[in-house]
């Protein structure tokens, strides 16, 4: 396959990260990756990239490795990703999500690059009385990480305007599972994802599970969400940026989910069929800022691009997270 062109990939070294960059390789996109591997890891960076280790706001380290590979696109993975730490730590995401993103998009700007795709969030949502979530809900955070990323989006908006640059933001739900072929997968430590915290309880790293609320208004009083494949999140990327790229003054904003949502019970119950055990769950009382239903309104996403899930299925997503979580286990010994 013919390589296509340069995109960089910030955060490329993390979980959703590593996925886009396979995405990307496998398309036949060229790739460089910048990460400074506090929360990723440079052996989850496939070799056929190149991986620089920086910030994205070290202006020199950005713009040179702009300029020396001929960047066309970016897409943006790097940032903090805890709602509970956001707001105990508000000036921190402010810092790493919205200040940092700002100098990335004037480097973008600065160096010629003339496509931006945006790792968003279904958080802009905050507690939305609505099911499914379409992209013209009112973004209400409620939190200061969905505040940061806003306020990256809102950057994106006006640069578009202003400069030859055009963007997509995709706004993810809950992103699981991980590649199919065990290349890479989620593999922070302390990590707070249901399905990442049910296989780590299938492999004795966890002694149960807990199950926060339950007395939602949900078919069985748990919360309710919309579980997509990381494969064919890091998919939709590489078609977004196709679609920029034909079509250099139209930006967009599309959700990223299938539009059917689980509850947390339904996911646990998935987990033990695929493993045929049975997980503890221990229930406690609801978390702060949860809702009781995040489920996508996909439409607009598979009306705009060729995308279409190729993994959507609960038990296949809960299948290739245990494989994954087994080869960590290997791989940290």
């Amino acid at each position: 396959m013919s390589e296509k062109g340069t995109i960089l990939v910030t955060g490329g070294a993390g979980y959703i990260g590593s996925h886009a960059v396979l995405a990307l390789l496998d398309a036949g996109w060229r790739v460089v990756v910048i990460d400074n591997l506090t929360t990723g890891f440079d052996w989850a960076v496939d070799q056929r990239a190149t991986l620089l280790v920086g910030n994205i706001d070290d202006e020199a380290l950005v713009r040179g490795a702009m300029l020396e590979h001929g960047v066309l696109g970016i897409m943006h993975f790097a940032g903090s990703i805890v709602v509970p730490e956001s707001v105990v730590d508000p000036l921190k995401y402010y810092r790493n999500n919205t200040v940092a993103s700002r100098s990335l998009i004037e480097s973008a700007v600065l160096c010629g690059v003339k496509h931006f795709i945006f790792s968003s969030t279904a958080a802009l949502y905050g507690m939305a009385d609505v099911s499914p979530l379409a992209e013209d809900v009112p973004t209400v955070p409620i939190n200061p990480y969905g505040t940061s990323k806003l306020m990256t989006e809102m950057m994106l908006r006006d640069v578009s305007v202003a400069h030859p640059l055009n963007y997509c933001a995709l706004r993810y739900f809950n992103v699981a599972g991980a590649d199919p072929q065990c290349r890479t997968g989620q593999s922070t430590a302390g990590a707070t994802h249901l399905i990442k915290i049910a296989v780590e309880a299938v492999t004795g790293k966890r002694d149960f599970v807990n199950v926060f609320g339950t007395d939602y208004a949900t078919p069985d009083g748990t919360g309710v969400r919309d579980y997509i494949h990381v494969s064919d999140l890091a998919a939709a990327h590489v078609a977004a940026l196709e679609h920029l790229i034909a079509h250099p003054v139209e930006s967009l904003t599309m959700n990223c989910g299938y539009g059917r949502g689980y509850s947390v019970l339904e996911v646990l119950d998935a987990v033990d069929r695929v493993t045929n055990r049975k997980i503890e769950r221990r229930f406690a009382e609801r978390r702060l800022g949860d809702a009781a239903e995040l489920v996508a309104d996909n439409r607009r996403i598979l009306a705009t691009l060729p995308w279409r899930p190729q993994h959507a299925n609960l038990e296949q997503i809960v299948q290739d997270a245990l494989a994954w979580e087994r080869k960590l286990t290997e791989i940290r010994g």
